[in-house]
Parts: C-alpha cells; sequence; structure tokens
C-alpha cells in the first residue's frame, strides 16, 4: 500500500501567510500541519511509501523540511511542472501526473495536505470490509456552516455514498468529505480512466461523485469526539492554533 498528501495548492485565501510558503508547512502547535498528517499515515503498518504531490515553486521548501524530518516510512516528494495557480493542474490531475510518474498501481490512501484530524487511521481502513473505496466523513451538524464550502455526502443504510455534492450552495447533508480517502487498486485504475475522460481534473470531489456512479463508494463518518480542522481560512488555522495550545 502506499498514500499520498495532497499539498501542490498555492492557498491564495491565507496570502500573506502562505505567499512564499506553502501551506501544508504553517506551524500549528510548534510544529508543520503536515507532520500531523504524516503521523497518522505512519500508525498504518501496510504503508510501504509515502509521496507527497508539491508543485514546483514550493518544492525546495518541502525539500528543505523533509531534510530535517526524521519519519521512518520512506518519503518522496513529487513535484508537477507548475509554478502559478493558472498553470495548476488540480488536485485529480496531479494526482494523476504522480501515479503515472512512479508507476503506482497498488491500493492507496491519498489525505488531503491542509487537513488536521484525530480520527483513527486504522478504524478507517477497517470500514473497507468489501475492498472498496472509502471517503472520511465529518458532521458538521449545522448546514448553514457548510453551505458552499466543502463536498456534502449523501449515505444509504449501508453507508453507502448516494450522493456528492461538491460546495452545494444548499447541501442535501451535514455530512462533508475531510479530504482524506482509500482507493483500492481496482479504484486506483478508475482515477487514470476518469482523467482520460476530460473530467473535472480540480477537487477530489468531482472525482468522488463519478465513481459512486461506477462502484460502491463507503463513508466512514468520524468519532463524535473526533475532532478536523480544513485550513482553508485565516479563522480555521487560528481556531486549529487555539487548539493545539490548549492541548499542549
Amino acid at each position: 500500500m502506499h498514500a499520498v498528501v495532497l499539498a501542490g495548492g498555492f492557498a491564495r485565501r491565507l496570502w500573506p501567510l502562505t505567499k512564499d510558503l506553502p501551506k501544508p508547512l504553517l506551524s500549528v502547535g510548534g510544529r508543520p500541519i503536515i507532520g500531523y498528517i504524516l503521523d497518522k499515515l505512519g500508525e498504518i503498518e501496510e504503508i510501504d511509501r509515502i509521496f507527497i504531490s508539491v508543485n514546483k515553486k514550493f518544492e525546495p521548501h518541502f525539500q528543505e523540511w523533509l531534510q530535517g524530518s526524521d519519519f521512518i516510512k520512506p518519503i518522496e516528494i513529487v513535484a508537477e511542472p507548475s509554478t502559478r495557480e493558472d498553470e495548476k493542474l488540480g488536485a485529480v490531475g496531479a494526482l494523476g501526473f504522480l501515479l503515472q510518474e512512479k508507476g503506482v498501481s497498488d491500493d492507496l490512501i491519498v489525505v488531503a495536505g491542509d487537513n488536521l484530524f484525530d480520527f483513527d487511521m486504522k478504524q478507517f481502513l477497517r470500514t473497507n470490509g468489501e475492498n472498496s473505496p472509502v471517503v472520511a466523513l465529518f458532521d458538521m451538524e449545522e448546514k448553514e456552516a457548510i453551505r458552499n464550502r466543502y463536498g456534502v455526502v449523501v449515505l444509504d443504510e449501508r453507508n453507502v455514498i448516494k450522493d456528492f455534492q461538491e460546495k452545494p450552495a444548499d447541501p442535501a447533508s451535514t455530512l462533508v468529505s475531510t479530504g482524506c480517502y482509500f482507493f483500492p487498486k481496482k479504484a486506483v485504475q478508475m482515477i487514470y480512466e476518469y482523467l482520460k475522460g476530460q473530467n473535472n481534473a480540480d477537487a477530489p470531489g468531482f472525482f468522488i461523485s463519478w465513481l459512486a456512479k461506477q462502484m460502491a463508494v463507503q463513508g466512514f463518518v468520524f468519532d463524535g469526539d473526533s475532532r478536523w480542522f480544513d485550513i482553508g481560512s485565516r479563522e480555521s488555522l487560528e481556531e486549529a492554533k487555539r487548539i493545539f495550545r490548549q492541548k499542549g
């Protein structure tokens, strides 16, 4: 099994903080956001190698950070060719680029690089009882908090995704995608098929919506005591810092 951390964005909403520093390297609780993600991936014994998908502009920043890190699992940084926002391949496009560059076809865990969460990754993988794709979900409880902001998921009685809406103005549920996915081999191959079809290569939610029409995709809903931060704004960044100061 391999893992990919998607860290190729330019995070313009957080400028000037991220004008010269990639968002996953912003500090929360005295360490970079990506460090917490790698700790979580480190819990999974089956992972052989972790790839970090970055852009050319910030590749040196990630290389410098990696040289000073001491994670146990092998980590490799893979840069897509973009140096500006208007050159971006999109999250799914960048994932496809990495998979092709590295010849990855094994089971795959994909995590967005601006995530902070404390759910159990092993429990997340156990959801994959029938070797199906799995999307980690968080119940925001209030629809007003998610309008036009998150990928929204509707589950059936078996926790299979029956609808995925990308940043809807009128959310059909309060369950949102956290940017954490498991793709078995058969679904990894579907990423190539999706991109060949000239589908939207930007947000992963577009791919999940398409994939859910091809095969059963499971939803894993966080335990009620778990926490999740999507670092997409100054407000969410400051809230994460406040919580992590309290934990320290």
